[in-house]
């Protein structure tokens, strides 16, 4: 018997504390990193891949997806996991709950969960974990049961759902929410919420750190004034109405409110997701500073990294908060050198055109929100980021191992060091390739990013030391795992 499985020679290796890659091989043994070192000898092992030269980033851990929001989870874990695969990412952390969209159910969550853990189980070309969302005064009593029946250890707030429509107008909450008659999501259930978190840390104390909430951070009341206002007036149109229709003060004036509720409840794990404005990552840092027990984790996301709402392709870039002007975006890039974004992810939500888009087809506002982004989202980070200054070992911090150990995946993903999972992305920093959606393998039709010039590509993406991207090519496989956290 080989020492080895498999050795990836020929690579540059981004590993941990280093800004940039080192020439090592790659030793993997039962789906592990067993041995990383210069020139191993091609005996030691069954089979061995040739990186071609090629940079090897830890496989991509995308701690914000939407699998089974706009179609059957089984379907879209199918498609949207190989798209995934294709942008490098081997880890999926999707965001569940009960109500419209993905089951369109409601109930508690001892039975919601495990249906959707069966519906997922055998599709998934890439490992996944779940973050769920409590949106009843029963689900919020299941939080520490979740924490240690099915290893789920992060949850979720979307602040604006109470009183504001999933798309941009008000519409029945009751009905879209399916919450329990005379229960009401709002700001007394985001603090409720936050105290079922807490719990769960305090019967937890060895993995507390681990348990953690993130938050959706609009106000639905600034934006249902300001949709009203932006529709009347008529003057702007398309991706630029939306964003003004949800203002960047929206986000931070959320923010407040949410890091309040923090230091009321003594919950001091939070994560305040997709920042997009320099307002938002101002409020976010105001209150880290207000509360320094806080641990807080900012993201943002890699479409408004990339995009912004005057060049995007057309109304199919609608999202939740709004792509911004181009000033947000070179903020948010300022923010990500200095520091001070935790990590970069896709929020991918496959949406395809028929469900997509309303009469007028070019109404931003009878639009449905989201889009696909995986598939961009290493590629994206390595050509922009490196124009940008910004170190290819920051660049593998940000998109894998910060949230890996925030979410309780740091034993076993996120890095390339020995006895973690084999999950590795090849990119190629010397391909010049322009998107198109129809080279995805995502079953959505469009993209944002149509006809955007990357310098960057992945080529080959390897799960668990098992090639599931060959050349540009995803194979079939469906060997994704579910992973209870925290991962041994």
């Amino acid at each position: 018997m080989s020492e080895l499985d498999l050795i990836i020679t020929n690579v540059q290796a981004v590993l941990p504390g280093q800004a940039e890659p080192q020439s090592v091989d790659l030793g993997i043994k039962d789906g592990k990193f067993a041995r990383i070192e210069a020139n191993l000898d091609p005996a030691l092992a069954d089979a061995v891949v040739d990186g071609g030269g090629k940079t090897a980033f830890p496989g991509v851990v995308d701690a914000h997806q939407h699998w089974g929001i706009y179609n059957p989870l089984p379907t879209d874990v199918r498609t949207e996991s190989r798209a995934s695969a294709q942008g490098g990412v081997t880890t999926s952390l999707s965001y569940m709950r009960s109500g419209q969209y993905y089951l369109n159910k409601s109930g508690d969550y001892a039975e919601f969960f495990p249906e959707v853990l069966d519906l997922t189980a055998g599709n998934a070309a890439i490992d996944y974990t779940y973050h769920l969302a409590p949106m009843s005064k029963s689900q919020i009593a299941e939080i520490p049961a979740l924490v240690k029946d099915h290893g789920v250890t992060s949850f979720k707030v979307f602040m604006f759902y109470g009183s504001y429509g999933l798309h941009g107008r008000s519409e029945d909450q009751s009905k879209f929410l399916m919450t329990p008659e005379g229960e009401r999501y709002d700001y007394a259930h985001f603090e409720f919420v936050m105290r079922g978190v807490q719990k769960a840390r305090e019967e937890n104390p060895e993995i507390a750190d681990q348990i953690s909430l993130s938050l959706h951070c609009e106000t639905a009341e600034i934006m249902a004034a300001y949709t009203k206002m932006v529709e009347e007036d008529g003057t702007l149109t398309g991706l630029p109405a939306y964003s003004a229709s949800r203002p960047p003060h929206s986000e931070g004036l959320a923010v407040t409110i949410a890091s309040y509720l923090a230091h009321e409840t003594n919950l001091p794990t939070i994560n305040l997701l997709h920042l997009t404005s320099r307002k938002a990552v101002e409020a976010a840092l105001t209150m880290a500073a207000a509360f320094p027990h806080i641990d807080f984790r900012r993201e943002v996301t890699v479409g408004h990294l990339l995009a912004d709402c005057d060049t995007a392709h057309g109304v199919g870039g609608k999202v939740n908060p709004p792509l911004r002007p181009r000033e947000d975006v070179e903020a948010l890039w300022g923010y990500l050198l200095d520091g001070k974004i935790d990590w970069v992810v896709s929020d991918h939500a496959c949406c395809k055109e028929e469900l997509k888009f309303g009469e007028p087809k070019d109404d931003v506002f009878v639009a449905k929100s989201g889009f696909g982004g995986a598939e961009y989202l290493l590629a994206g980070m390595v050509s922009e980021g490196r124009k940008r200054g910004l170190s290819l070992g920051r660049i593998a911090e940000l998109t894998a191992q910060n949230p890996a150990e925030r979410y309780g995946l740091g034993k076993t993903k996120g890095s390339i060091a020995v006895g973690k999972d084999a999950d590795v992305a090849l990119v190629d920093l010397a391909t010049d390739w322009t998107v198109r959606a129809e080279e995805s393998v995502s079953s959505q039709e469009y993209t944002p990013f149509e006809g955007a010039e990357l310098t960057a590509k992945v080529t080959d993406t390897f799960l668990r030391g098992t090639q599931i991207m060959i050349d540009g090519v995803v194979t079939d496989e469906t060997n994704g795992r579910y992973l209870a956290r925290p991962t041994a």
